[in-house]
């Protein structure tokens, strides 16, 4: 609609990303911001003559231009709860998110798009499929929750990329009314952000199987075999037609034989499978995609190590095959992929002790995952926003690997009730510097120090890649 007044609410990337995609096809974006906004975000607005509004909502104005349109564009950080969100859906109007929005902008002809979702590996999943599309040669895109937002993306291009791969959260998820990704892939349904679902596991999983609800008999879903929830959400959908896509369902505990009896028991008939089998040596994976060889790879030689990333990295090849992409160069991206930042990275190590940076490790699953992951003994630097964390599942990690607890928050008591008969010692310090130096104080070699705080970072940091930066700068100036 030509001349449209578009609210968009929200100024932070996703909401000036729509804005100047919003402002490139012909409607005329209004931002509203309840804060006083991020600097640059503001002068960006204002460069593009794009109306804006900060600390404050005018609610008749956004109310009147919504009723106008029909729609408006929020995001994903506003809650569904937030009155002027509810009072827009009681007079019917649509609240979309900005991956809505840039879904309608994105398809023109043939370029695909490859979203990934899930509690935990989206990111390094997501930079694992561009990585794999960028090393073959392909034009790609890697936007959403990862960073640049996907209507930033297209608004700074001519044209779309061919292959544009999508990291989208539930909350983004809650938004959607018609995205439809090619290919989907839907890594596993954990318990996180409940605050934002009124504690209701079950309200959080249907925000992630959005991810698949207007995919068409065309289109792909890649979805964890071992992982509960999916499962019964794909097992609803079979007998409800909740999806329409081929299931490619992926383990990390089955051969190609064992999956599929395991599934046709289930009443669940896959398109294709993705398998391990562990019972010779050197243990492989392989993919079976119909009217394809079958695609294998030696799990030693992949870069990303531990049972996690055996999982994305075989949903990352997944979509590679289904793509058509060679298995030669599917081998060899996926044996010189670099660490993503802030997930799992690397550091330094420092007199024989290494420095793990896992800051984007925002929930107790992807400590889980870190902790599990870990060889030999270590020192774990835990803390932050508890967001009513249930600990217990990380007791045994915690007990078998952790020798020392530094708790880099403002209320440790939870963390320290838990853990703190589990480990030798416990300490609270208050900022990166602290952390690093208590850990490689308490540190002896063959130690590895693990920032992973299994809680977001807003007490003390203003976002995770903030924490993850501070401590990176803290240890390189040991």
């Amino acid at each position: 609609m030509a001349s449209a007044r578009l609210p968009i609410l929200g100024a932070g990337e996703s909401g000036v990303g729509a804005a100047r995609l919003a402002l490139l096809n012909g409607f005329q974006p209004w931002v509203s911001d309840a804060g006083e906004g991020v600097l640059a975000m503001r002068k960006e607005l204002d460069k593009h003559g794009i109306d804006n509004e900060f600390n404050g909502h005018s609610n008749d104005a956004i109310l009147d231009a919504a009723k106008a349109l029909g729609w408006v564009i929020k995001s994903p950080g506003i809650p569904e709860t937030t009155p002027l969100i509810e009072h827009l859906r009681s007079e019917g109007i649509d609240v979309i998110s900005e991956i809505e929005f840039s879904s309608r902008h994105a398809q023109k002809e043939n370029e695909q798009v490859i979203a990934i979702t899930g509690a935990n590996g989206k990111t390094t999943t997501t930079s694992l499929v561009a990585a794999l599309l960028k090393d073959a040669g392909k034009e790609v895109a890697c936007v959403g929750n990862i960073g640049k937002s996907w209507a930033r993306d297209l608004a700074e291009r001519d044209q779309p990329a061919a292959y544009q791969v999508v990291e989208v959260s539930s909350f983004q998820l809650d938004g959607v009314t018609s995205f439809r990704p090619n290919i989907a892939i839907l890594l596993n349904i954990t318990p996180d952000h409940l605050d934002r679902y009124e504690d209701d596991i079950a309200h959080y999983a249907d925000a992630k199987w959005r991810i698949t609800a207007h995919q068409t008999k065309e289109d792909i879903l890649v979805i964890n075999a071992e992982d509960d929830l999916s499962m019964e959400r794909w097992k609803s959908s079979a007998k409800n037609h909740g999806t329409q896509a081929r299931v490619v369902a992926v383990s990390t505990r089955k051969n190609l034989n064992a999956l599929r009896k395991s599934l046709n028991k289930q009443g669940l008939h896959p398109w294709a499978v993705a398998g391990v089998d562990q019972s010779k040596r050197p243990e492989r994976f392989t993919i079976h995609i119909p009217q394809q060889k079958p695609f294998t790879m030696t799990i030693q030689e992949l870069a990303l190590q531990g049972k996690h990333n055996l999982y994305n990295s075989m949903a990352a090849s997944v979509a590679a095959r289904v793509l058509d992409l060679r298995s030669e160069g599917i081998r060899e991206s996926l044996s010189q992929f670099d660490a993503i930042e802030h997930r799992m990275e690397f550091v330094k190590e420092v007199n024989q002790i290494k420095f793990i940076n896992d800051s984007k490790a925002t929930n107790v699953n992807s400590a889980w995952f870190a902790l599990e992951s870990m060889r030999g003994p270590v020192i774990w630097i835990a803390g932050g926003v508890d967001k009513g964390n249930d600990y217990s599942s990380l007791l045994h990690l915690v007990s078998s690997k952790v020798d020392h607890l530094i708790c880099l928050g403002k209320k440790n008591e939870t963390l320290l009730a838990t853990f703190g008969d589990r480990v030798e010692t416990t300490h609270e310090v208050e900022d990166a510097n602290a952390a690093v130096q208590l850990a490689y104080d308490l540190g002896m070699p063959g130690h590895s120090v693990l920032l992973s705080p299994a809680c977001a970072s807003f007490d003390l940091f203003g976002s995770y890649e903030e924490r993850g930066h501070a401590f990176k700068a803290a240890v390189r100036g040991l």
